[in-house]
């Protein structure tokens, strides 16, 4: 019996180097290959926070169109949008059910977002608080055994752990509890401006963002106005020298290489600038064609998140229905 994974992205930014070397391209490479593999534009968690509804359309169907260009096979894995597919909400709710106040509470995502939301004036939103719950809806749907995730959403995976094993407790054997992977070769990519936060696609400064549709110049000028550390020496350190660690770091992942091997062939930070865009820019450039070939091609996206929704609905629908026959709801007529 084949290992089942479900992993997914939210359009909430354009997608960056930082989505595609530390997640997409294992998905791509590993995942779609080795397991039974479900992956989702989880466009439901980007109404959280404040959000202009045709930006979240758009960047929906980028975003989908970005994993089929960098390689998700529909032949091979099932690519959907979430919110084709009533069974994640169908399921939240029963799980919002089954979690606690204090546990929702305890996420760090909703600690850090919700005191920023606050910060600048605005109102936190039930969902902030209530969305890891969708989260563990979206896992459990699909009887997923594995989630590729990154550190910063292990945590959620164990709230969805642990929500699965409550409901079977309570109610019977429904679901199957998950297990949090963490990508071995994955890249950590951080900002170029500053190497000490993770590459984000919804960060308002932007110039230190390297985005998978910036044109060739752009990607070349970010990365040799990237910040470097005092010192000229060039080692891979990311506690001391965090602005070379990352330019290594990108260059090692882009190339196959190992950071601390690559930066005994540099003795000046420009090369080593113009080495790593150079790779990047080799590493994007078929992503770039593919593409723009799918967005001269619009009815095939459609018709892979069509059948990937039908194929995910199929899935989770038994699951979804147990849950609910399990709880004591009566079943539709």
């Amino acid at each position: 019996m084949s290992t089942r994974i479900f992993s997914g992205i939210k359009p909430t930014g354009h997608l960056t180097l930082g989505n595609y070397l530390g997640a997409v391209r294992q998905w791509v490479e590993v995942d779609q290959h080795k397991a039974d593999a479900l992956f989702s534009v989880v466009d439901l968690h980007a109404l959280t926070v404040e959000h202009e509804p045709a930006r979240v359309q758009r960047l929906s169907r980028q975003t989908a169109t970005l994993l089929l260009a960098a390689g998700l096979d529909p032949a091979q894995c099932t690519v959907f949008v979430q919110s084709h597919v009533d069974e994640h909400t169908r399921l939240s709710y029963l799980l919002e059910c089954t979690a606690s106040d204090g546990e929702m509470r305890r996420m760090i995502q909703y600690k850090e977002k919700s005191a920023r939301e606050r910060a600048t004036g605005g109102s936190v939103r039930l969902s902030l608080l209530t969305y890891p719950v969708l989260m563990a809806a979206d896992i459990l749907a699909y009887g997923a055994d594995e989630v590729p995730v990154g550190d910063d959403q292990a945590q959620h995976v164990e709230l969805t752990r642990d929500l699965a094993v409550r409901f079977n407790q309570r109610y019977g054997q429904t679901f199957t509890v998950p297990k949090a992977v963490l990508p071995q070769v994955a890249a950590r990519v951080m900002d170029l401006q500053d190497p000490t936060a993770k590459m984000g696609k919804s960060h308002a400064e932007t110039s230190g963002i390297v985005y998978l549709l910036d044109e060739p110049d752009a990607v070349r000028r970010k990365i040799m106005r990237a910040v470097t550390d005092s010192g000229s020496e060039v080692v891979h350190d990311r506690e001391t020298r965090p602005g070379i660690a990352n330019l290594l770091e990108i260059l090692a992942a882009c190339t196959g290489g190992n950071p601390a091997e690559l930066a005994g062939g540099y003795s000046s930070y420009g090369a080593l600038k113009r080495d790593t865009a150079d790779a990047v820019l080799e590493v994007l450039r078929p992503l770039r064609e593919r593409h723009a070939e799918l967005c001269a091609d619009p009815a095939y996206v459609d018709a892979v998140l069509r059948d990937g929704a039908e194929r995910a609905r199929r899935i989770a629908r038994p699951t979804v229905d147990a849950a609910y026959r399990a709880v004591g709801l009566l079943p539709a007529y």
